[in-house]
């Protein structure tokens, strides 16, 4: 076991394009759709201990421990691995919650990550992607840590390197629950299966994003302002709706436009997640 203090990031996503192709009995709905991370992140202080009691700090309102995302991913990973350990857990979060950043998704798999190195369980990628699996659709991509095309339900993944641009991501304020769009019963649930090729050589969209536009003015109102610069999607069931930009300049002189009712930030688009390099460079200062 490796006790020192270390720092992990926990990296936003965004969803290039989101497409819905049908719905299961179960409800759940078959995707077509494009991750790819942005070096936005939250970050996560992790202590490896041998008490066999796993912390996190702060503590967030009305959600007992064990409902924690990341308590429910470090105790998962302690009974996959078999073992006995604790960990104290510190959350620093920058990323928005219901923004369709996967921010919540993000950290379980930091934890993931992070604890079956600390604790040296040794359990492969594969192992750590089914167990991110069972906690959520979007964690194993985090897990894996390549920008990915995702069929299924989102668990289906194959590497993609979409062009890594520069995006300005903005946040109405409001928060979205993704079950209140996939139940909405005029979203679009039929559009065709494509090849990833065919996919990429056209034009980014998201099926979600005219019903999101309807139900929450808020988000209206930021996609139709940045739509006068750049094109503009929502990401994933929203909140947070982005623009793509060839420069860190042009994103950051649009940003400096922005109304005072939004808030935003530029971020890089990464192929290769935060999360994996620093793994790469605990690993080689630990050797």
């Amino acid at each position: 076991m490796i006790t020192k203090t270390t720092q992990w990031p926990a990296p936003a996503k965004l969803n290039l394009f989101l497409y819905i192709t049908g719905r299961r009995d179960n409800g759940y709905h078959d995707l077509q759709t494009l991750f790819q991370f942005i070096d936005r992140c939250d970050t996560l202080t992790i202590t490896a201990n041998n008490s066999d009691a796993i912390s996190i700090t702060p503590a967030i309102e009305g959600v007992a421990l064990e409902d924690n995302l990341i308590y429910r991913a470090a105790d998962a990973l302690r009974k996959a691995a078999g073992i006995s350990a604790g960990a104290d857990i510190h959350l620093d979060k920058i990323l928005p919650m219901g923004g369709g950043l996967g921010g919540g998704s993000s950290d379980a798999a930091t934890t993931l990550v992070a604890l079956n190195y600390l604790w040296q369980t040794q359990l492969s990628t594969d192992q750590l992607a089914d167990i991110g699996l069972a906690l959520g659709a979007d964690v194993p991509v985090f897990v894996r840590g390549v920008s990915a095309f995702a069929e299924g339900v989102g668990e289906k993944l194959q590497p993609a390197t979409p062009e890594e641009k520069w995006y300005l991501v903005v946040k109405p304020e409001v928060s979205i629950a993704t079950v209140d769009i996939f139940t909405h019963p005029e979203l679009t649930r039929d559009t065709e299966k494509r090849p990833l090729e065919t996919l990429l050589s056209g034009c980014y969209e998201n099926d979600c994003e005219k019903i999101v536009r309807r139900l929450h003015p808020e988000v209206d109102k930021a996609l139709s302002w940045l739509l006068e610069y750049a094109p503009s999607r929502l990401t994933g069931t929203g909140a947070c709706v982005f623009s793509e930009f060839s420069t860190q300049r042009d994103a950051i002189a649009t940003l400096k436009k922005l109304p005072d009712w939004f808030h935003g930030f530029v971020a890089k688009g990464v192929n290769t997640s935060p999360l994996l390099t620093a793994l790469s460079t605990h690993s080689s200062e630990d050797q």
